[in-house]
């Protein structure tokens, strides 16, 4: 199965870049820029990662990325991710970013996005990789401060696919930014938002009514609302599921215990992402073998959830066909 999967055209739609860093390359970053960490070890470290909830998640995550401070780390960072995917068979990668993070450390917006696009341009020439660009907001953050972060990216604009929405969901709901999604919208940059991870089906609603978003990132208490099952089935709207992120942050208890086998028996278009992948256990192969084992799944369900991914990535038109033909011809083999 492992070869098999390698052996894909894998497709991640749901991954924070700042989720990607490794507690090496933290420490490395950290020395770089002669920060002190709370940890005296990357044992140490790693042994942190176990969280109670997506709050005290949360509460790591920003910790970390305070090593990330020159456009050098930014794209050491990216680099550092995009090869590592690319070595287990990941050939597109949707990457969230999250400026108003930085932007509060005093860390300027022009840092971030030329670490990361500098990080992008060199992988697609290097690698055997695509990368989209989502700006996600801080939904625990002001929506007036998103609206001025998104005019801030002005020069930027035409470097993005799209801007998401992430961060703390319980008691953030989507409403909070319809003005964002409508300036994002009339800018013709498209939208995806978190809903449905722990907040209610109803966020899963909003953030399609509200936002009009084309997708759902996590989307796991749409099984709640018959209604809003039958919706998402007849639109097709993409659910990007995190199953080891739903473990980590006790969405559910156990993977086996996972709602995604029953997402697929309701004929909703389901992917599967690493979501942060060092904080959570491990990339897209990791999260793929790990739901094999769990579920019982054959290499025919790994392929539909891949094509899934490669109809809804964001990348040009041309790459979406050869990536569909080398899917069908991994599955002819």
């Amino acid at each position: 199965m492992r070869d098999f999967l390698t052996r894909l055209p894998n497709v991640e739609l749901h991954l924070h870049i700042e989720g990607s860093l490794e507690p090496e390359l933290m420490f490395a970053l950290a020395k770089r820029n002669n920060i002190d960490l709370p940890y005296a070890t990357v044992e140490e470290a790693k042994a942190a990662y176990h969280f109670d909830d997506l709050q005290a998640f949360l509460n790591l995550y920003y910790q970390g990325m305070s090593v990330l401070r020159s456009e050098q780390d930014f794209y050491d960072l990216a680099m550092d991710y995009f090869q590592r995917a690319s070595q287990e068979g990941v050939v597109h990668i949707d990457m969230h970013f999250d400026p108003q993070a930085h932007l509060q450390r005093g860390v300027a917006f022009d840092t971030v996005m030329a670490g990361l696009l500098r990080a992008k341009q060199d992988a697609e020439a290097s690698l055997d990789l695509s990368v989209g660009m989502i700006m996600a907001f801080l939904r625990d953050r002001p929506a007036d401060e998103a609206l001025e972060v998104l005019e801030q990216a002005k020069p930027y604009w035409a470097s993005l696919d799209a801007i998401g929405l992430d961060s703390a969901e319980r008691d953030n709901p989507p409403a909070k930014f319809a003005a964002l999604f409508a300036r994002a919208k009339a800018l013709g940059l498209a939208r995806v938002a978190h809903a449905g991870e722990e907040g209610p089906a109803d966020y899963i609603s909003q953030a399609l009514d509200l936002l009009d978003v084309q997708r759902i990132d996590h989307g796991v208490r749409c099984l709640e609302s018959e209604a809003l099952v039958r919706r998402l089935r007849e639109s097709q709207t993409v659910l990007t599921v995190c199953p080891l992120s739903n473990v980590s942050l006790n969405v559910v208890d156990d993977l086996r215990d996972h709602p995604l086998p029953r997402l697929l028996a309701e004929k909703l278009k389901v992917t599967i992402s690493s979501d942060d992948p060092a904080y959570f256990g491990g990339g897209l192969l990791t999260n793929h073998l790990a739901c094999a084992e769990a579920f019982g799944w054959g290499e025919g369900v790994f392929r539909q959830l891949n094509r899934h991914a490669i109809e809804e990535a964001f990348m040009r038109e041309d790459r979406r066909q050869a990536l569909l033909q080398r899917l069908a011809e991994v599955s002819a083999q």
